[in-house]
């Protein structure tokens, strides 16, 4: 399934869709996390859309309180006032050296506006290669369709529960760090999965 360069809707749909890799676990455990500023402030992508990164926090918002390992991400398409409610929680990782990105659909419910579509949301992780150059970004998630054969073929053995429509990773961390670095290379892992490329603002 080709879909390159998201714009905001289909940012969030992709969580819905059968279009990239998903995990019951993150890519992550909190060893692996680290300070950093790689993703700090506003991205624009070919769309026109802005992708804005911001530290999280760790309670209330108070400079002592930032949590450096970690960002959600919001967006604003061209033309919108203001930046989505939905956010995306995002914790960069580094594997054999590569960066990666785990994304965690954590806020996305409206209380004021609940509906039967939300009580059938239930959130789960993607993970990404990430690469930076310079002032861009080009973040690559791993295709579903491409693992889809992998598991079929036997050429791949990892924890995973497939319901016929979509396949979810139950494999805990460890495991899934050893799949994205012996994957990370392969041009069919990224071939029709998700991308984004993105620059800095201002830039």
């Amino acid at each position: 399934m080709k879909l390159k360069n998201l714009a905001i809707v289909s940012l969030f749909l992709l969580f819905f869709s059968g279009c990239i890799v998903f995990s019951f676990y993150p890519l992550y455990t909190e060893k692996d996390l680290f300070a950093n500023e790689l993703l700090t402030g506003e991205w624009i992508d070919k769309d026109s859309a802005i992708w804005k990164f911001e530290h999280s926090y760790n309670g209330k918002k108070t400079p002592e309180n930032i949590n450096r390992t970690a960002y959600y991400l919001t967006l604003k398409e061209k033309g919108q006032a203001g930046f989505s409610k939905a956010s995306l929680l995002v914790h960069p990782v580094k594997l054999g050296g590569h960066y990666f990105l785990d994304f965690y659909l954590e806020e996305y419910f409206d209380d004021d506006n609940l509906s039967l579509f939300d009580f059938h949301v239930l959130p789960v992780h993607t993970f990404a290669k990430l690469e930076l150059v310079k002032d861009s970004m080009y973040i690559h998630w791993f295709d579903q369709d491409w693992l889809k054969d992998l598991i079929k073929e036997n050429r791949i053995r990892i924890h995973h529960e497939d319901n016929g429509n979509h396949i979810l990773l139950t494999a805990k961390p460890q495991e899934l760090q050893k799949f994205v670095i012996k994957y990370v290379n392969s041009a069919e892992a990224f071939e029709d999965g998700l991308d984004a490329a993105l620059r800095k603002t201002g830039k």
